[in-house]
């Protein structure tokens, strides 16, 4: 390559945008186009390097967080855990970093920013005629499914069987659905069996009355018998006699 070949090249590069004015990885280029050094973690730049002056920083403000080396105006702000969101502040913003939000108890997150959830819902709720398949995470809705036929849920947590009126030596009286069991009634046998318990219950508590009546009878007019009282005649004198019949 000729001496001319070579000055081209030189020329080409020197033209290039950005050629020799790269700044260093801990710099950064003002608007002044100087490379400047960068302010630290938790701080922005208040005025810009000029000649033998260097950066000035300043902290962020409340509120705000700057998590790197950088050679901004601003930081940025902190991330808003809201509420009614579906979220809560599981570790609070700092100066050098954002707040850490995470999903609140029944809920799960539908949107996400910067690997972290943005927003989040409640957890749906089985109603009834429906049991719980899977329960929710905080990523993951509740998943419900109908009950089958023989199986009801009033509640919406759990499918149970209908009662089996036959294996109780019952009556079914009315027919079951996803949301209420049978309904089962005694046989007319077992009402005969009812009114004979409780007829012989009945003759024995008034066998035993008339058992114990006589002793309480006798009893009470031992009670009632009264002895007499002996009356002492006193003895009088002739004197005494004779002033009663004058009288």
């Amino acid at each position: 390559m000729t001496i001319v070949g070579t000055g081209i090249l030189l020329v080409v590069f020197c033209t290039l945008p950005g050629f020799g004015n790269a700044c260093g990885p801990s710099e950064y280029k003002s608007a002044a186009g100087e490379c400047c050094p960068m302010c630290s973690v938790g701080s922005i730049v208040r005025s810009d390097c000029s000649g033998d002056l260097s950066t000035t920083c300043k902290p962020c403000p409340s509120g705000t967080f700057m998590n790197n080396p950088n050679g901004l105006h601003n930081c940025f702000p902190c991330r808003n855990c809201a509420e009614d969101h579906g979220l809560y502040i599981k570790s609070k913003c700092t100066t050098m970093q954002d707040s850490i939000c995470d999903v609140l108890d029944d809920h799960y997150c539908i949107e996400f920013l910067n690997q972290q959830c943005s927003r989040a819902i409640r957890h749906s709720v089985c109603k009834a005629g429906q049991e719980t398949k899977t329960q929710g995470t905080k990523t993951t809705d509740t998943v419900c499914v109908d009950c089958t036929h023989g199986f009801y849920s009033p509640s919406g947590l759990k499918c149970i069987k209908w009662l089996n009126c036959t294996a109780l030596n019952e009556m079914q009286t009315e027919d079951g659905s996803s949301v209420k069991d049978v309904t089962c009634r005694p046989t007319r046998g077992r009402y005969g069996l009812l009114c004979g318990v409780t007829l012989v219950g009945v003759t024995m508590f008034f066998i035993s009355l008339c058992w114990f009546q006589p002793n309480n009878s006798n009893g009470q007019a031992n009670l009632n018998v009264q002895h007499p009282i002996q009356e002492t005649i006193s003895s009088s004198t002739p004197e005494k006699i004779n002033e009663q019949r004058n009288i």
